[in-house]
């Protein structure tokens, strides 16, 4: 694999204290603008106030543009992509005390927007997440922070589990091929291999379990181009991985009883069906922590360091709707920033919730693009210069001269 490792790390950076500015903490905007790109867009349109641009996320797509923002070093290497094709992928690092941290994005290596073409659910791999995990361990990584969200597979963390040692055995005694699948012939595990001296803290807010009509297989692979038959197919791999792990592996998976799958211990954990059933890969072979990924995220960019003495807060991402309201970004910036007694208000391309609801979550407004731009078309084109015009909007009603 082809590699560009930096030859130094920063630390956290420590800035001057600051009183009455305004801190920008945006998701991205699917499809038009990352979230340091719509940080930066605010921040011109408030003129000249001055600003904190903290990008943020929820551990899906854009955490590593948003950690590296905040300072992480970005690191990239070439891994295997979720059809088995070669990627370039980025991960970011940063030194601190005691630790040198990864940030590792999933959706970098095994997402969807790295297929080079049509989906393929049941054979997509999580493999080039694990080698991304192996590069940063073998260059002194000893936190992983993993995000998940945005994968093409559903592969129960199979991929990313071989990629780091770990065997999947069939009946023969050899290692099984790449995917959901293969799994339906899972005979063995043999974890002795492992690579280790690591910890992995998994940033995401999805509480789906393993299996089941919640879990990773039925509720996300259709997402993925999975048909009824391939999801019936899948969430067989997948109780077949979960049963196999607690007879071989000594955990806790499940329990396969005259043709039923009965969910318990690791399977049935809130947020193992992440990804495709990364988050139980995670929980079964790394001993992995699962944390609410959003609030992490902000723990990790010191979010609570940059709002005290802010004035405002300005959140904010694609689509401010009923998913928002369980836990997304917005919703964890505004209560994050809520113990700081900071007011926060929230710009995004569209909006299909009331002002009521928007203030019980903790969030005073929502400006949206389709307010001054009703083609959403053009919103999409040209969201850079309506943001800016959003801005001086929130500049005109929110912040004291």
């Amino acid at each position: 694999m082809s590699e560009a490792f930096p030859d130094t790390i920063e630390g956290p950076q420590v800035s001057q204290t600051m009183t009455g500015h305004v801190v920008i903490a945006p998701d991205k905007f699917r499809g038009s603008l990352t979230s340091p790109e719509v940080a930066a867009h605010v921040a011109a349109g408030l003129g000249n106030v001055p600003v904190v641009e903290l990008p943020v996320a929820d551990g899906g797509d854009g955490t590593v543009d948003a950690v590296v923002a905040s300072g992480f070093t970005r690191v990239e290497t070439e891994v295997t992509g979720p059809a088995g094709d070669p990627v370039t992928a980025s991960y970011a690092v940063r030194n601190e005390p005691g630790a040198r941290v990864a940030v590792i994005e999933l959706a970098e290596a095994s997402g969807l927007r790295r297929l080079p073409g049509d989906p393929v659910p049941l054979t997509a791999t999580s493999r080039g997440t694990g080698e991304l995990i192996a590069h940063a361990v073998r260059h002194g990584a000893t936190r992983i922070v993993l995000g998940l969200g945005g994968s093409a597979c559903t592969d129960g963390g199979a991929g990313m589990a071989q990629a780091l040692g770990v065997r999947l055995l069939d009946a023969a005694g050899d290692d099984l091929p790449p995917g959901g699948a293969a799994l339906r012939d899972l005979h063995a595990v043999d974890a002795s291999g492992r690579l280790s001296g690591f910890e992995v803290i998994v940033a995401s807010d999805v509480d789906n379990p393993l299996l089941g009509p919640y879990g990773a297989a039925a509720v996300y692979g259709p997402q993925k181009g999975a048909s009824p038959q391939d999801v019936a197919v899948l969430e067989a791999g997948l109780a077949r991985l979960a049963a196999v792990a607690a007879h071989t592996h000594g955990l806790a998976g499940a329990a396969e009883h005259d043709g039923v799958v009965r969910a318990m211990g690791v399977a049935g954990r809130p947020g193992a069906g992440a990804a495709g059933g990364v988050g139980f890969g995670a929980l079964t072979f790394l001993d992995a922590e699962i944390r609410p990924g959003i609030g992490y995220l902000l723990d990790l960019v010191e979010f609570d360091r940059h709002v005290e003495g802010a004035q405002l807060v300005i959140t904010g991402e694609g689509s401010i709707d009923e998913q928002t309201l369980r836990g997304k970004t917005p919703v964890g910036v505004a209560a994050a920033a809520a113990k700081h007694g900071v007011p926060v208000v929230a710009v995004c391309g569209r909006r299909t919730v009331g002002d009521e609801e928007l203030r019980a979550a903790g969030i005073e407004a929502a400006y949206a693009l389709t307010d001054v731009e009703p083609d959403v078309r053009r919103c999409m084109a040209e969201a850079g210069p309506l943001l800016e015009r959003l801005a001086a909007r929130i500049a005109a009603g929110h912040l004291t001269t």
